[in-house]
């Protein structure tokens, strides 16, 4: 049956791409605030990952059974996504975005880690491939998203730090 993998591809696939409509909305009124952009030359790279792994499962996982445990590890990633969603609301963006004077979000998942959301996508980029039974791919994309995120999260902390909002 090819409908379960191409139905759960396809709601990757439109949640990312609503994800970044939110994202660019979201950071347009950011910087109209005053907000600043950091770091952006890495974040045509992340882009590039993230996009080159759905390309790589629309042409591998179609028609592959989809692992029972896997997608639920999966789909209790996307709640815990909608979590951080909803806890930072405007804040939210795919861009290290500053704005200055605004208190660090420390509630909901940031009251357990510093960057939830990016302990999801390691998740994600883990567990659907999984799901699809594609254990090798899973490493490959891990290791790649892993090295895009050491850059990231350096960033990020160093633009928070800046902005004295990460003592």
């Amino acid at each position: 049956m090819m409908w379960p993998s191409i139905a759960l591809l396809a709601f990757v696939t439109l949640q990312r791409l609503a994800e970044l409509v939110l994202a660019r909305r979201n950071t347009a009124a950011l910087l109209a605030r005053g907000a600043r952009e950091v770091a952006p030359e890495h974040y045509p790279t992340m882009v590039a990952l993230h996009a080159g792994w759905i390309i790589g499962l629309w042409l591998l996982a179609p028609g592959r059974p989809v692992a029972l445990l896997w997608f639920l590890v999966f789909m209790g990633l996307q709640a815990l996504r909608l979590w951080v969603l909803a806890k930072l609301k405007g804040r939210w963006t795919t861009r290290i975005i500053v704005l200055p004077g605004a208190p660090l979000v420390r509630s909901g998942p940031y009251r357990f880690l510093r960057h939830p959301n990016y302990a999801i996508v390691v998740g994600e980029i883990a567990a659907l491939p999984l799901a699809f039974g594609l254990p090798l791919y899973a490493i490959v994309f891990s290791l790649l998203n892993a090295l895009i995120l050491h850059v990231r999260v350096k960033a990020e902390n160093a633009a928070l730090k800046s902005a004295m909002i990460l003592k």
